[in-house]
This record gives structure tokens, C-alpha cells and sequence, in this order.
């Protein structure tokens, strides 16, 4: 049976190791960080079963790595490993959709138990009925499902979508969009973004939960019910 892959993010050395180590011999396939923003770039070109994040991480925290994957997997399962054990910790991690918080020090036994649970749990996740619209994007293969039929996006496409998901509900100003896209290549300034969100309205006019208002002159919104 092939391990479950698991996205272990934590900072503090001695921990991470301990913990990556005990894992593996479950075993668990682990693929660790120590910071946000590489464990966002793992998590966009790998496949993972389950996520294991620490909240307090040097370049971009556990709460916004974690919004970020619920953006593209509203199912994997994520549990928090924190120091920070208080409530209203506790219940801002569940608030972002974790399945569970365990602060530290915690036992590595009821750590392996509770991944075991949401690992089952994920396995048993009952399919969706036909008639109801599927949407699935997956970055590192450049995928978009929508209604079980895949379409292929290009690389700015795809670009474009990731930033839009990240920050649903959220004013997205066209200058902001263009620059985290593009960078500073003039040549995409002016009509050239509105090609490539009317392309993402296409890809996505069958899923009713979503769509891109225009918010004349300044940017764009993703609603996402």
C-alpha cells in the first residue's frame, strides 16, 4: 500500500525532526518545511492526503498558508500543531476549515491517531451527485474540472486563477493582479488581463457558486459562496 503524503510544515529544527521522523516510520510519506511560502510552492506542485501546519512560520503564517489551500482543496484534511494553545487561537485555525488544533506539547501518539481518523475520514468522503456542479483545479498539472469534463489552462491562466482563489470575496485591484502576475512587463498593461478573466468566466459559467464581478475602474472581486 503506498503511504499517505503528508505536508509537514514547522520551523523549529529539533521538532521537525522528531516529528518527520516518527512519521515516517508509520510509515507516512513527508515532505517538510520550515516556512510558509515554500510549503504554499510544495503544496501547488505536489499531492497531498493530509496537511500539518504550524501556525507561527517565518514568511507567511500557518492561517494564511492554510486559507490559501483551502482556496484550491476545500477537502483535505489540515490539523494545527501550535504553540499558541489559547481559544480564540484554537477557534480561528477551525474558522479557516482545520479539522483539528492540538497545541503543544502533545503527545506523538494521539498525533499518529488523529491523522489515521482524517485519513479514513477523507477516504470515505461520499461523491457528489451528478447533478451537482464539481470544481476542481489543479495547479501543478494546469487542470481545471468543472462538471467532470477537464480543461487544460495555460500557465497565466493558471497564474491568475491561484491569485483570484487565495483571496475570495476579496477587491482585487488591477494594478496589485498585474504585478503578482506579470511583474513589471509592460506589455500586459491595459486590455490584455481582461482577455484572460473573460477566458476564467468561460471555464467557470457552469459553476453557480462562483463568478468575477468587475469593479469598474479600480479591479476585480471572485465571490465564492
Amino acid at each position: 500500500m503506498t503511504p499517505a503524503r503528508i505536508l509537514f510544515v514547522e520551523d523549529d529544527v529539533n521538532l521537525g525532526f522528531v516529528v518527520k521522523d516518527t512519521l515516517s516510520m508509520v510509515p507516512f510519506a513527508i515532505t517538510h518545511c520550515t516556512n510558509g511560502s515554500d510549503a504554499w510552492a510544495a503544496f501547488q506542485a505536489g499531492s497531498f492526503d493530509l496537511c500539518l501546519l504550524d501556525v507561527m512560520l517565518p514568511q507567511s503564517d500557518g492561517f494564511t498558508l492554510a486559507r490559501q489551500i483551502r482556496a484550491l482543496n476545500t477537502q483535505i484534511p489540515i490539523l494545527f500543531l501550535s504553540a499558541l494553545g489559547d481559544k480564540d487561537s484554537r477557534l480561528e485555525g477551525l474558522r479557516l476549515g482545520a479539522d483539528d488544533y492540538l497545541a503543544k506539547p502533545f503527545s506523538i501518539e494521539e498525533l499518529i491517531l488523529k491523522i489515521r481518523v482524517f485519513l479514513k475520514r477523507a477516504a470515505t468522503v461520499p461523491a457528489q451527485p451528478d447533478s451537482a456542479p464539481a470544481f476542481r483545479f489543479d495547479r501543478a498539472n494546469l487542470t481545471l474540472c468543472v462538471n467532470g469534463k477537464e480543461q487544460s489552462l495555460t500557465h497565466r491562466e493558471a497564474d491568475v486563477l491561484t491569485y483570484l482563489l487565495i483571496r475570495p470575496n476579496t477587491l482585487i485591484r488591477r494594478d496589485e493582479l498585474l504585478r503578482a502576475v506579470w511583474g513589471d512587463d509592460d506589455y500586459f498593461m491595459g486590455r490584455s488581463l481582461d482577455v484572460f478573466i473573460s477566458r476564467l468566466r468561460k471555464r467557470l459559467a457552469e459553476v453557480p457558486t462562483i463568478r468575477i464581478d468587475n469593479v469598474h475602474g479600480v479591479g476585480f472581486v471572485f465571490r465564492q459562496e
